[in-house]
């Protein structure tokens, strides 16, 4: 191939001869970056010679592997981030974190770094940001450790081979889309650069056993920026999610190889950092007044069960076509329930506006959300109030049938604790605690008041 250029889509990776407005493979827009396009050597491949070219691998027997849980965890000062990496920051992994903007990733990173930095030498390498920006983050933090070092640079080669030093046991890269080879053309943040950036830094950690952790940006619909491949290179993906300007803050692992993915960590910030929410249903229903459209959900944030207020308000629509908004819960489910609560119900919404709000910023991805859903926005049509001493979970079903919620015995743990007499919930839970209901109109008829 002759030295030239093409157009590489930053979505998927297909390429074409020239710029097209939309990819054809993905169907993304604006999406194609020109890239430049290095000559071949004109080597015959091992196809055409007609044997392979490459030598006997190397291989144990399995039964004599060290499994790498057996292998040294860095710890975290947060347990339940811990909890969520599978124990701590495993030797030899790399993790990659995104996060949007502002969320606080560089903060809880230094957190990281500082605590770390105790008992093993640690490298803080950013692209985006100064010497002197990371010192001020620093010393707000109290990472003052001798062994916490830092290097400014946007060269992954450089940065690999400063990895295969081996003189750190963990290395922040801050951020991957910053990163750029030297034996590529395209700009950084490109999905070539991306690729061979995340490659070149995952051989040098598996070779030297250092832990790795890598920043990665978000696009605007919050996903992970780049191509997909990254994903599939590391060994932890973590998103860090939340409102950027208040509530609480919550870290998932999305993909994690060395433990689960149902655990979450809950943080809040302050002027000294991140700190851990230890106990959320509290400090989220701490300011709630019982009024009309406000319903208490018992619901699961990974493994942890949680109590959240859900908020609904109804007005008379000014326009021809009513509003619908959602704070924290998904539109479209929205949606159909408002469809099922005006089929299965006598509720008239057709000319209402509705608002929807998940109080602390909470982003809720349980079904068993609907129930609370449906009755706060019944409450707030109708003008009455749910007993302050209950709390909903239920699936509601497109017949109006409210169906099984997952881990059940969870949620009626947590409403007891914190002084709650029932749950309005599925009638298969047998507990004495849950008030069975099983039909979407009688339970709004029964109990909303």
């Amino acid at each position: 191939m002759k030295s030239g250029s093409v157009f590489v889509c930053q979505q998927c990776g297909h390429s074409y001869r020239k710029w097209v407005g939309q990819c054809t493979n993905c169907s993304a827009w604006n999406s194609l970056v020109e890239q430049v396009v290095e000559p071949e050597l004109g080597k015959k491949s091992a196809i055409e010679k007609g044997k392979a070219s490459g030598k006997k691998l190397d291989f144990v027997k399995l039964k004599s592997v060290v499994p790498s849980d057996a292998k040294a965890r860095l710890k975290t000062e947060f347990d339940d981030l811990n909890t969520v990496l599978g124990g701590g920051i495993l030797m030899g992994s790399v993790s990659l974190l995104a996060g949007q903007p502002g969320i606080g990733k560089s903060t809880i990173l230094m957190q990281i770094c500082a605590e770390v930095a105790k008992e093993h030498d640690v490298l803080y390498i950013s692209g985006e940001e100064s010497a002197g920006q990371v010192k001020l983050r620093a010393e707000r933090l109290g990472a003052d450790s001798e062994r916490l070092n830092f290097a400014a640079s946007t060269s992954s080669n450089d940065i690999a081979k400063t990895i295969e030093s081996g003189e750190f046991d963990l290395v922040i890269v801050d951020s991957i889309q910053t990163l750029a080879m030297d034996e590529i053309a395209s700009a950084p943040g490109t999905v070539s650069q991306v690729t061979n950036s995340g490659n070149l830094i995952i051989r040098a950690a598996k070779a030297t056993d250092t832990a790795v952790v890598i920043v990665g940006h978000v696009t605007k619909e919050g996903t992970l920026a780049g191509p997909k491949v990254l994903e599939h290179l590391v060994d932890v993906v973590l998103n860090f999610e939340g409102d950027r300007y208040g509530g609480f803050k919550t870290v998932r692992a999305v993909k994690n190889r060395f433990g689960s993915t149902n655990e979450v960590a809950i943080f809040e910030m302050t002027s000294d950092g991140l700190k851990e929410v230890q106990n959320p249903s509290a400090a989220l229903l701490a300011e709630r007044t019982n009024t009309d459209g406000s319903v208490i959900l018992a619901t699961l944030e990974g493994n942890r069960p949680i109590l959240v207020e859900i908020q609904a308000l109804a007005t008379t629509t000014n326009f021809g076509y009513p509003k619908r908004t959602a704070s924290g819960f998904d539109i479209n489910r929205l949606n159909l329930l408002i469809a099922v609560l005006e089929r299965r119900t006598k509720l008239r919404l057709g000319d209402k506006d509705i608002f929807i709000n998940v109080v602390g910023g909470m982003k809720l991805n349980d079904s068993a959300a609907d129930l609370a859903i449906c009755m706060a926005i019944a409450s707030a049509v109708a003008g009455r109030k749910l007993d302050e001493k209950y709390v909903v979970f239920g699936e509601v079903g497109l017949g109006g049938e409210i169906r099984s919620a997952f881990r059940a015995d969870q949620r009626i743990a947590e409403a007891k604790k914190l002084g709650f007499l029932h749950a309005i919930g599925p009638a298969t839970v047998h507990d004495k605690f849950v008030i069975p209901a099983k039909d979407l109109r009688e339970t709004l008829i029964r109990y909303v008041k």
